[in-house]
């Protein structure tokens, strides 16, 4: 990548597009249908609410950079036009908080899309190499993380801001110009379609409330009473922590629901004794959680806990873990974009069962790992 062509990018990113107004969407939306491939970025806010609130939505062709202010339309059209075309390539850099954050504003995701993380770790850089270690492998450009944790929905967008919001995009393309051609020289761009594609698919799916519970840590240490009883304040807990839109911790902590189901209080007095509850937690819902607390104890339905791997599975597992190592050593690829210790364990906990395989070690992961480690398993 000449110099000329990193520089005029960066200059761009000094001088943004700010679009607040109509015409000045319009105007941008006539210079995205000129691009075969565009960045993307977003920035949002997600500290005391169940979802993600957009801030900014970042564009840029690596000459310009635009710079849309969700705050300022009521109509997201023009974005959402931009997302769906699939005569433009859209690239994020480790996207998937963004395609979520789109999906739930937005409604739509980017088709087709590149996700330059993901494309650089097939190229042996760590698999959560950030933005900024992107630019700086492959430019040798620092970037700024100052504005990092900024409130993005506060206005007026100050300068620094709308320089490192367009300091996100606008190497984007670039970058991407510079690891297609090594991807497809090493036969790897079709692994990173298929890697893309699937986080497609997972940002399209919804949390499972009754499944809630499995997320706690802690949860193994209660008896099954207690379980049915966490069981049934998580459940509670994520659908008001989505229809208030709060933060799940906002609405009641992991530690107050781990004493609840241990203590199960029968009265509101009960309930104020435990410490783990904040009193505004219990004076807003102590009859739901009450109401949960003796629903649960009414529950005969089966658990799906989730045992400890016994010593033989534990063996395996060690096995299939340097398995991994030397393969991706091979490679020379970091072991995490081929399978992690969580991925490894529920492989074991599946078995040989072809249609219990997770959906991870399938695609070009079967050829390069999987059909080995299923015959470890034998």
């Amino acid at each position: 990548m000449s110099e000329t062509t990193i520089n005029q990018a960066i200059e761009a990113a000094k001088h943004p597009n700010l679009l607040e107004t109509p015409a000045q969407l319009e105007a941008a939306e006539r210079a995205w249908l000129l691009a075969d491939v565009l960045g993307i970025d977003t920035e949002f806010v997600r500290e005391r609410t169940y979802r993600a609130d957009l801030g900014l939505v970042q564009v840029s062709d690596g000459r310009s950079a635009w710079l849309w202010d969700p705050l300022r339309f009521d109509s997201h059209a023009a974005i959402t036009r931009l997302l769906e075309n699939t005569d433009i390539t859209k690239i994020l850099h480790s996207g998937s908080e963004d395609l979520e954050v789109m999906r739930h504003t937005l409604g739509a995701i980017p088709e087709p899309l590149v996700d330059t993380q993901i494309a650089c770790a097939m190229l042996g850089q760590p698999l959560q190499l950030s933005f900024q270690g992107a630019a700086k492998w492959l430019f040798d450009v620092e970037i700024d993380k100052e504005h990092t944790r900024s409130n993005w929905l506060k206005r007026p967008l100050q300068p620094g801001q709308l320089h490192y919001a367009a300091m996100d995009v606008v190497l984007l393309p670039l970058i991407l110009d510079e690891l297609r051609p090594r991807l497809e020289a090493a036969g790897r761009w079709s692994w990173l379609q298929e890697d893309v594609a699937r986080m497609q698919r997972n940002s399209e799916l919804s949390v499972d409330a009754d499944e809630a519970w499995l997320r706690i840590a802690g949860a193994s240490r209660l008896d099954d009473t207690s379980l049915r009883a966490l069981r049934s304040l998580a459940r509670w807990r994520e659908q008001t922590a989505e229809a208030r839109n709060r933060a799940r911790g906002f609405v009641v902590s992991d530690a107050g629901l781990l004493e609840l189901a241990r203590l199960r209080p029968n009265t509101a007095a009960d309930l104020r004794t435990i410490e783990q509850l904040h009193p505004n937690a219990v004076a807003r819902h102590e009859r739901d959680l009450l109401q949960m607390i003796g629903a649960a104890a009414a529950d005969r339905s089966p658990l799906q806990r989730i045992e400890s791997l016994s010593d033989a599975q534990r063996r395996l597992l060690n096995q299939m873990r340097q398995l991994v190592q030397a393969r991706a050593k091979e490679l020379e690829i970091d072991p995490a974009l081929l399978a992690s210790r969580r991925e490894l364990e529920k492989l074991v906990r599946a078995g040989t069962d072809p249609d219990a395989i997770p959906e991870r070690f399938l695609g070009w992961r079967r050829q390069v790992i999987t059909d080995e480690l299923l015959a470890i398993m034998g």
